[in-house]
């Protein structure tokens, strides 16, 4: 029920936030520093609450702590009406929404290792979550007022609060070593370098997740069809989840970051060109490679190479180098899609290609 509820929060909020962000009169500059700021708050609360998390075993009871407060933090945009107080209600809100997510990933890998479960079939009802938040938010968009993105998100925050009460309560081992969680992480170059080239390929969204509802809407395509186009590619990301372990076992979490970044270098060079309905129809299946691929293989390479009492530090790790990047690239889309809308993709196409390139350098064997 998490992934479900949690993914609707994102799958309403993330495609729309900027319209509600533009409907308080802000510029694309100062909206793209606020989206940058929403997954870079993540470096300092996440390391915090992973160090605990691992330290005492936990996963369960700092989650329904975490998505409570979370909960009463975002209730207060209702009254942030300017530049600066939604910014602090961003970086409040995201310091206590971010870290649950790695957190979660922990906790459900490590049900995988021991109960023998397919990760990519528990995500996928993530994915499905987000399809149904999204397309069902580009509906009530057509025919009601931007604010009910507000109204519907906080809802979806409060069924995650309930949702945290019902994970099982498993507790992790603690370390025996006598290196840091943080330390045993860091040394493993093979991890850092295939987690940098994921961030970049992850990173390479920052101009769809920031800008793609205010471009396509002016240039004339509705809410609905907007809804109706983010849905597509969480749908194909969907169909890849539910082969994602095969897909994983048979090539190998390298050889799916490097497609991953090959994927990403087609896709934006492409919807940096066009914005035709047919092209956007054709290149968000892609979404099932430059986010579902590289999502999988880095959660999967995690998983095998590193010990359970390091897993939510590993996470932490992986989510707080995929959000400085995608911090850096968010803020930088603001200033870019100021000056160069659509053509903006292209440098995301070229960071995508980095990262691909970056993971081809690596063994092929993991």
């Amino acid at each position: 029920m998490y992934y479900g509820t949690a993914f609707a929060v994102i799958g309403t909020s993330m495609p729309f936030w900027p319209l509600w962000l533009q409907s308080r009169s802000l510029s694309p500059v100062e909206i793209g520093l606020i989206m940058a700021l929403s997954v870079t708050t993540k470096t300092i609360s996440n390391p915090l609450v992973a160090a605990f998390a691992d330290r005492y075993g936990e996963r369960k009871r700092i989650m329904v702590f975490l998505t409570l407060f979370a909960t009463c933090i975002f209730s207060t945009f209702y009254w942030a009406n300017s530049f600066w107080s939604l910014i602090a209600v961003t970086l409040l809100f995201h310091a206590f929404w971010s870290p649950n997510m790695p957190l979660m990933e922990s906790l459900t890998m490590q049900n995988v290792r021991s109960k023998s479960l397919d990760y990519g079939r528990i995500r996928l009802w993530g994915s499905l979550a987000f399809i149904i938040g999204t397309w069902g938010m580009g509906q009530l968009l057509a025919r009601h007022p931007i604010d009910f993105v507000y109204w519907i998100t906080l809802a979806l925050l409060a069924l995650t609060f309930f949702s945290t009460l019902i994970l099982p309560d498993n507790r992790i081992a603690r370390s025996i070593s006598s290196n840091s969680p943080i330390r045993i992480v860091l040394k493993d170059r093979t991890f850092i370098v295939l987690i940098v080239a994921t961030a970049l390929i992850q990173s390479s969204h920052a101009v769809y997740y920031s800008f793609s509802a205010i471009h396509w809407k002016s240039v004339g395509h509705s809410e609905e069809i907007i809804g109706w186009l983010w849905a597509e590619g969480v749908l194909a990301e969907i169909f890849l989840f539910m082969w994602g372990t095969k897909f994983i076992k048979r090539y190998g979490a390298v050889r799916v970051t490097t497609l991953a970044g090959i994927a990403g270098l087609i896709r934006w060079g492409i919807v940096g060109s066009t914005h035709t309905i047919e092209a956007l129809l054709i290149t968000q299946l892609l979404h099932a490679f430059t986010f579902g691929a590289a999502h999988l293989g880095a959660i999967h390479f995690i998983s095998q190479r590193m010990i359970p009492s390091v897993s939510a530090t590993a996470q932490t790790v992986y989510s707080i180098i995929v959000g400085l990047t995608m911090g850096v690239s968010t803020w930088s889309a603001g200033l870019l899609y100021a000056d160069l809308s659509s053509q903006s993709y292209l440098l995301m196409a070229v960071m995508a290609g980095g990262g691909g390139f970056l993971g081809s350098t690596l063994k092929k064997k993991h």
